[in-house]
């Protein structure tokens, strides 16, 4: 098999060819490049071992593309990098490896193709391709790679067991793989899988974090999840998720797997979009249930308030798994907490009062709630699917009358605790937010506009029929902008 036409449409193979020639080194493209080249998906990181100095053929390429282009070197792990254009290029020389038990980080000598190919995680990523000229674009496949896709199967190149064992981030690998390229894993692997599952016990949880968003990200997660599952690795790593898991029945009364459930609202939400932390929301949705599940002799099987405990898990959970703890990890608690209010919306008479609570606290996210809520509906019943589809939509539409008309999504009171302390003379106290939120509660009800001059006469209303505060002599002027 050769590759010859389609590495010269890009002229940076030419230019790592020329190099290598001139520098007196065998230079091959390995592992992701050369599998995406095959299965004909779009690749922007290549991947070039040579037998030599990794370091130096980069600096010689850098040099012939001309132009700022920087090498960054990585001597610990003699490897360099270079940008160029869309374009990230890793070199490094020919390799083997061997590990100490109580470590993933190995062992590095100089070593042949052969042997660098010997040290690659599957047979897909271990296929390289030759830039020398006496056999440029030749395929080099020791292990039957090329058969492997085309079975769609990941397997190791040498005994599983020895792969996962030197590295167990290779595990995480081979799940991860699976899912994003919709391919299955070989039995004597996934065994190996579960046999060592323990072993990450050495890998940075950052790492694993790492591997588990790809997964995330995959066009249907839920794969990746089921491997994750029946591996024994989710347990290790997320055990909140197992314990979904199960449906108990008294009384002839069970309740849904929410393990399942759970994987099928994330698949959904992830037709819809492919932002990270929305999904994120869509997996700890249902985190708390297993918490708050009660048994009722008259109604069977209920989650009381898992909305909130679940939102309240969030930040442990994102602690643990090295997720970030900033404005991401809010935005996932707050869709957690959110997510059964649009479905009450749907079961009553929908408010303007209502739509703007519900604005006012999800904010920018709104339109990633609503995905979240249309994503929750998985009932086997067609009927009542479209039903809810359908007063969705009438709540999208709401949505969008009352914020043209209120402009809600990034609602504040126009009159600030600082206008209130002011006005009143007041320090920083209960009583100011306590007017602060009657103030809020009345734009939100609809009593009142949130614009200035009205809100401020409403504030001088309550504060004096409330809180007993006369009103001031001097008032605020009441030609400030309305929000």
């Amino acid at each position: 098999m050769n590759f010859a036409d389609s590495l010269k449409e890009n002229k940076i193979f030419k230019v790592i060819a020329e190099a290598a020639k001139e520098s007196s080194v065998d230079a091959y493209v390995i592992g992701g490049f050369a599998r995406d080249l095959i299965l004909k998906r779009e690749s922007k990181d290549i991947d070039i071992v040579c037998i030599g100095s990794g370091i130096d053929l980069a600096n010689a390429v850098a040099a012939k593309l001309g132009g700022d282009i920087e090498v960054a070197v990585f001597k610990n792990f003699g490897t360099a990098m270079v940008k160029h254009d869309d374009w990230e290029i890793e070199f490094v020389g020919a390799r083997k490896e061997s590990y100490n038990r109580d470590s993933r980080k190995p062992i590095v000598e100089e070593g042949t193709l052969e042997d660098d190919q010997n040290r690659r995680d599957f047979t897909i990523n271990a296929l390289a391709i030759s830039l020398n000229a006496k056999d440029f674009g030749n395929l080099l496949d020791p292990f039957g790679g090329v058969e492997d896709i085309r079975k769609k199967i990941i397997k190791t190149p040498l005994q599983p067991e020895i792969t996962f064992s030197d590295d167990p981030l290779r595990m995480m690998r081979a799940l991860r793989f699976a899912s994003q390229l919709n391919f299955d894993i070989a039995p004597e692997t996934f065994e190996a899988i579960k046999k060592n599952k323990d072993r990450l016990s050495i890998v940075s949880m950052e790492r694993i974090a790492d591997e588990l968003n790809k997964i995330i990200l995959s066009s249907k997660p839920s794969y990746g999840f089921k491997l994750l599952f029946h591996s024994g690795i989710l347990d290790k790593i997320f055990p909140e998720l197992t314990e979904l898991q199960g449906v108990e029945t008294i009384d002839n009364k069970s309740h849904k797997d929410n393990f399942y459930h759970t994987l099928q609202v994330l698949d959904n939400v992830s037709k819809e979009s492919d932002d990270l932390w929305l999904r994120w929301a869509a997996i700890l949705h249902d985190i708390a249930k297993p918490a708050t599940k009660r048994f009722d002799e008259k109604i069977g099987w209920t989650f009381h308030g898992h909305e909130d405990r679940g939102a309240k898990m969030v930040p442990s959970i994102f602690r643990r798994l090295k997720l970030p703890l900033n404005e991401k990890m809010k935005m996932v608690a707050n869709l957690v907490r959110l997510h059964l209010r649009p479905i009450a919306l749907v079961k009553e008479n929908i408010t303007d009062s209502a739509i703007r609570r519900l604005v006012f606290e999800a904010g920018e996210d709104i339109n990633s709630l609503m995905i979240l809520c249309r994503g929750d509906i998985t009932s086997k019943n067609d009927l009542k699917v479209k039903k809810y589809l359908e007063n969705f939509r009438k709540v999208e539409l709401k949505i969008k009358e009352v914020e043209e008309r209120d402009n809600l999504r990034n609602f504040q009171p126009v009159v600030t605790g600082e206008d209130i302390m002011k006005t009143f003379g007041l320090k920083p106290s209960r009583i100011v937010g306590d007017l602060k939120t009657d103030l809020r509660e009345a734009i939100l009800e609809g009593h009142v506009k949130n614009e200035y001059k009205e809100a401020f006469e409403y504030l001088l209303e309550i504060a004096e029929k409330k809180y007993n505060l006369k009103t001031p002599s001097v008032k605020i002027s009441t030609k400030k902008s309305d929000q």
